[in-house]
């Protein structure tokens, strides 16, 4: 049996999906997938968590939860590997993607004014000029930056992990030939 919270997690998540599917469904938006964002974590896994997190601060401070995440799921909407140079980009990814990932969706999809403000502010403050308009537009500022340090984190940890088991192996492989 479900517990009353679960119960309320998955309606959650499943309220989320919903609002987001025919973004998720589209082809060009599958793309994101081919691109890393954040070492091992793809351009649509990560657009897919801040989507996600922005949505549930948005649903509990009653805001523009719709609005939020389908802006947060389209914020990142380039489609290049931002670690190589881009010929005709002019200045660096971190100023130029949010007018990119904005072009890219308003030919895909209808987008609010709240959800233009939300994928074209995103960088703020790092685009320190292009104050965002809206209370969603600064929460998915925030929640985009906690989830690059949590993936970059978690990246991290993984090829620690990794070391540390290559360590174990070798110390283990050592001893076998050493026993033998």
């Amino acid at each position: 049996m479900l517990l009353q919270e679960d119960k309320k997690e998955l309606e959650k998540q499943a309220e989320f999906d919903f609002i987001i599917q025919d973004l998720v469904s589209n082809e060009t938006v599958q793309k994101m997938k081919l691109y890393k964002q954040h070492y091992d974590t793809s351009c649509f896994e990560h657009c897919k968590n801040v989507a996600y997190y922005s949505y549930l601060l948005c649903k509990k401070y009653h805001l523009d939860y719709v609005s939020v995440a389908r802006a947060g799921m389209l914020h990142d909407l380039f489609l290049y590997d931002w670690r190589l140079r881009q010929d005709g980009r002019k200045g660096l990814h971190a100023f130029t993607h949010p007018k990119t990932a904005l072009t890219n969706a308003t030919k895909l999809f209808t987008l609010n004014k709240k959800e233009k403000d939300i994928i074209l502010k995103h960088m703020w403050p790092v685009t320190f000029f292009h104050f965002p308009k809206y209370k969603e537009s600064y929460i998915i500022t925030l929640v985009d930056k906690y989830c690059a340090i949590q993936e970059s984190i978690n990246a991290y940890r993984s090829k620690s992990s990794i070391q540390k088991l290559y360590r174990y192996a070798y110390v283990f492989l050592s001893m076998l030939i050493i026993l033998r």
